[in-house]
């Protein structure tokens, strides 16, 4: 399924607006590389109940689905085994089910593609000036159990996260700062490696912890490490993403870089934005079409 803004549903003239003046506001003030929280109006909604989550898990390709045990260390290392359960039953059953659930790329339901497509219409307006067209708008939806962890990673997207039901804190590390996540760790990431990230106690005293519960949301910004903890209830959360040409250039910068380090060569690591990376992530998508080089 193609993901092309043009086929998410933009708002109608005078809807009710979902992210308070508020927090358009903050998120004005802050986007793309400020973590900060917001306000959202999307608690009770039909589509984000747990039996519409359920159905939606159970009509999902295997490939969008992830759910693991919830009772994980905050570093791991790989993708954590499974639980033996359906999606359906995990969902369904997540006050017992000790699990963590993923449902990705909920656009490939057209209902949840207008959601989707309603939230980001909002944003848009600050977000094309700073950092280019919305690109490769996607939806995530978080189901988990008491006290589930979701491990130490980080992710390619900038990202709002709704709070829906329950609470959770998510500890931010500074995004493009070595000491979390070097160089290497990204450029690895972005030529086919995983996103979980090595844990290391220390790291502790330097993050960031937002408390988040329901109507509250968070902006993640691109590459941000960041671990995740529930709170004593049941959780749910969306998250809605989005690329943009900054954060792809970015991309394309540090897998060249890879490449670089290929002929011996110690590269400068990408600029976080304002910069661009242009440069190099031209160079990347040239040296991608040349056998054997990308």
């Amino acid at each position: 399924m193609s993901h092309h803004v043009g086929q998410l549903h933009g708002r109608s003239v005078g809807a009710r607006q979902i992210f308070p003046a508020r927090s358009r506001a903050y998120f004005a003030s802050s986007y793309p590389e400020g973590a900060h929280k917001l306000e959202h109006d999307l608690i009770a909604h039909p589509l984000l109940e747990l039996d519409a989550l359920a159905e939606l898990g159970e009509q999902l390709p295997d490939s969008s689905i992830e759910y693991n045990r919830g009772d994980l260390p905050i570093g791991v290392d790989g993708k954590p085994e499974g639980t033996g359960l359906t999606i359906g039953e995990t969902i369904r059953n997540i006050d017992q089910a000790n699990s963590w659930a993923v449902l990705k790329n909920i656009e490939q339901s057209p209902a949840y593609a207008a959601l989707l497509g309603e939230l980001l219409e909002e944003m848009r307006e600050v977000i094309e000036p700073r950092t280019g067209k919305v690109l490769s708008p996607q939806g995530f939806i978080f189901v988990s159990s008491p006290d589930a962890v979701t491990p130490f990673h980080f992710d390619p997207e900038h990202n709002i996260l709704l709070q829906l039901r329950g609470t959770k804190s998510m500890t931010l590390f500074p995004a493009g700062c070595q000491h979390f996540a070097s160089d290497l760790v990204h450029e690895s990431y972005h030529t086919g490696g995983g996103r979980e990230l090595k844990w290391d106690e220390s790291f502790a005293e330097h993050g960031i912890t937002f408390q988040l519960e329901p109507g509250d949301a968070i902006y993640v910004p691109v590459m941000a490490p960041h671990y995740v903890r529930n709170g004593p209830q049941p959780s749910i959360s969306l998250s809605i993403t989005w690329r943009s040409e900054w954060s792809y250039a970015e991309a394309d910068a540090r897998a060249f870089n890879a490449l670089l380090r290929k002929f011996g060569i110690n590269p400068r690591p990408p600029k976080r934005w304002p910069a661009g990376n242009k440069a190099k992530a031209i160079a990347m998508r040239i040296a991608r079409r040349i056998p054997g080089l990308g």
